[in-house]
């Protein structure tokens, strides 16, 4: 029995694909239009080949939304930084008019209606514009 050499099995080239056909192929699969089946046979590709096209646009989605996910997360972020900073400037700017009202009327509402941590800033930026404006007794 002689040994016979094995011819090579010849390889098929290929034809390069372009991105827009991968989608419109992966597009008619995912809607039901066609088959992987039949898509490969239509446009000669390898099944194979659709699969991993389809695996991989799902990654390449899955990777975009996340992306997109932590930047509107960064974004939420700075504007709850900005509204915290109006917010404090709003309730600074509030404690002061009632501060000055306090020292100029001396009738001691604040203490009466409000609570006593917020009270307790206003009597401290009460005695603030008692000392810049000479008030003498402010927190009585």
């Amino acid at each position: 029995m002689a040994l016979t050499k094995k011819q090579p099995c010849p390889k098929k080239e290929y034809q390069k694909i372009g991105f827009d056909l991968k989608l419109s192929i992966i597009d008619q699969i995912t809607n039901g239009q066609i088959s992987v089946n039949h898509a490969s046979k239509l446009h000669g590709i390898s099944r194979s080949s659709i699969t991993y096209w389809m695996k991989k646009l799902r990654s390449f989605e899955q990777n975009s939304k996340t992306m997109s996910k932590n930047q509107e997360l960064k974004k939420l972020k700075e504007r709850i930084k900005e509204r915290i900073k109006e917010l404090e400037f709003v309730k600074d700017f509030q404690q002061i008019i009632i501060a000055d009202f306090e020292v100029s009327t001396n009738l001691g509402f604040a203490k009466k209606s409000l609570p006593e941590a917020l009270y307790k800033e206003v009597e401290k930026k009460m005695k603030d514009l008692s000392k810049r404006n000479g008030y003498t007794n402010a927190s009585e």
